[in-house]
C-alpha cells in the first residue's frame, strides 16, 4: 500500500454532490460559509492508503470509495469496514486511529484539520448532534455485520455484501432507482477482498457468485459490472 501526499484544494461547497447528504447539511449558508475556511478537498487514486494506523483524519467522502483493514501482529490484514458518500471518515476525539484506511477506487474527500474541526463542534451543536447520529448509525451497521458473520451461509454472506454495495449505489455513481428495483455497480473490490470481508475462502466467494449468476439474480457483464434486477429478489436470498 503506498501513502503519498494527496492533492489538496479549496472546496466549493455549492457545487459539492453530497452537500445535503453529508455532516455539514445540517448548518446554514452562513454556518456553511465559516465551515468551508478549514475544509480542503483530497484526491486520492485508489490503492494509496489515507490515514495509516495512528494518523488522524476527517472527511467527508465526496466520491470513491475506501477499505478499513486492521493488521495482525503476525501481518496478516483482515478488512474491517467499507465506507461509501456520504460517510465520514475519521473518530473525533481520538488520538489516533486504529485503521488503515486505503482508496478502493479513486477516492474525493473533503477533509479538514483536527483543530478546527473540533473548534467547529463546539461552535455548532447540531454538527456534533449529526456526528453523534452517524456514529450510532455505525454502530448499527457493525452490528448486523457481526450477525452476518457469525450466523449467516456463504450465499447469505456474499448477497448480503452485494445487497449492500447495490443500496449504496447511487452514491458511488452507479445506477439505482428504487422506482424499478434495478442496480447496475462496479465491484470496486477483488474476489480475494471480498473473501477477506467476508471470512471466506476465494474460491467460496467465486463459487456463490457463480449461483447467484446461474439463478438469474445477479448478472455479470465482466468480472467487475454486476446488474441486480431485482433487489427484492438479492434481500430474500441475502436473509435480511
Amino acid at each position: 500500500m503506498e501513502h503519498r501526499s494527496p492533492v489538496q484544494v479549496p472546496v466549493k461547497c455549492d457545487t459539492c454532490v453530497v452537500r445535503h447528504k453529508a455532516i455539514c447539511a445540517v448548518l446554514s449558508e452562513d454556518e456553511l460559509k465559516d465551515f468551508n475556511k478549514i475544509a480542503r478537498q483530497r484526491l486520492i487514486p485508489a490503492g494509496q492508503v489515507i490515514a495509516a494506523e495512528k494518523d488522524v483524519v476527517f472527511a467527508n467522502i465526496m466520491e470513491g470509495v475506501i477499505k478499513l483493514t486492521k493488521t495482525l501482529a503476525d501481518g496478516r490484514q483482515q478488512i474491517v469496514g467499507l465506507q461509501f458518500p456520504p460517510d465520514f471518515l475519521g473518530r473525533i476525539y481520538a488520538e489516533e486511529t486504529t485503521y488503515f484506511a486505503e482508496a478502493a477506487t479513486n477516492v474525493e474527500l473533503c477533509a479538514f484539520p483536527r483543530d478546527g474541526f473540533e473548534t467547529m463542534l463546539k461552535r455548532y451543536p447540531n454538527l456534533e448532534h449529526r456526528l453523534f447520529e452517524n456514529s450510532l448509525n455505525e454502530l448499527d451497521s457493525a452490528r448486523d455485520w457481526m450477525l452476518l458473520l457469525g450466523r449467516k451461509t456463504a450465499q447469505e454472506k456474499v448477497a448480503s455484501l452485494l445487497l449492500m454495495i447495490a443500496k449504496r449505489a447511487p452514491n458511488i455513481g452507479c445506477s439505482h432507482t428504487p422506482e424499478t428495483n434495478f442496480a447496475q455497480f462496479s465491484l470496486t473490490l477483488t474476489r480475494a477482498d471480498l473473501a477477506d470481508f467476508l471470512g471466506l475462502t476465494l474460491e467460496t466467494v467465486s463459487r456463490q457468485i457463480t449461483k447467484l449468476k446461474t439463478a438469474g439474480i445477479i448478472e455479470l457483464i465482466d468480472n467487475r459490472e454486476i446488474v441486480v434486477p431485482n433487489i427484492d429478489t438479492l434481500e430474500d436470498i441475502a436473509g435480511n
